[in-house]
């Protein structure tokens, strides 16, 4: 809503609003792009026109609706398959260019988002581990509790007890 307002407010009429995309009607000119560019990070948010930036954009959009959905059918699909058909490029084409611009590869960003969805359910405290690493597919409680101290540095559970919020912004990630 925000970005929409903003965008009316330049004039512009959009198409289509998404997380992470928008399509107008016009063409941008250069001193309106600058405008546009300037009121968006007034709100908290960037104008992106690097065609690699873009394309690392909805890479990053895909993984965050297919970590943090509730679609259990969603979540229990082959990420790199997923990936590659809903953005309808080659995965191996998608990879090198997200390690190459974001200095780390697909699958370390996909740990890093499930992870903060495992620190999300143990903020909530209604789940137990088990059935965490059963709602985000995990092999075993084993194996979540071993990925998220290789990325935290604690424990699930001496996370859960320091009932501080340790989550990051998704867009910090």
């Amino acid at each position: 809503m925000v970005v929409q307002q903003v965008l009316q407010e330049e004039g512009l009429h959009p198409i289509d609003i998404r997380l992470g995309e928008v399509q107008i009607q016009e063409e941008l000119a250069v001193d309106q792009a600058q405008s546009l560019r300037e009121k968006l990070e007034e709100v908290g948010f960037e104008l992106l026109d690097d065609k690699k930036q873009k394309m690392i954009e909805r890479i990053k959009t895909v993984i965050i609706t297919l970590i943090h959905s509730e679609n259990d059918n969603l979540q229990k699909v082959n990420h790199s398959d997923y990936i590659a058909e809903q953005l309808n490029r080659d995965y191996g084409y998608l990879s090198s260019l997200f390690s190459e611009v974001e200095g780390i590869t697909i699958e370390k960003y996909i740990i890093n988002q499930k992870i903060e969805k495992v620190k999300e359910l143990l903020m909530y405290d209604e789940l137990s581990l088990s059935e965490i690493a059963d709602q985000l597919h995990y092999s075993s409680v084993q194996h979540l509790s071993n990925q998220f101290k290789k990325v935290t540095g604690l424990t699930p559970s001496y996370f859960k007890h320091l009932k501080e919020k340790k989550r990051k912004s998704l867009d910090q990630i």
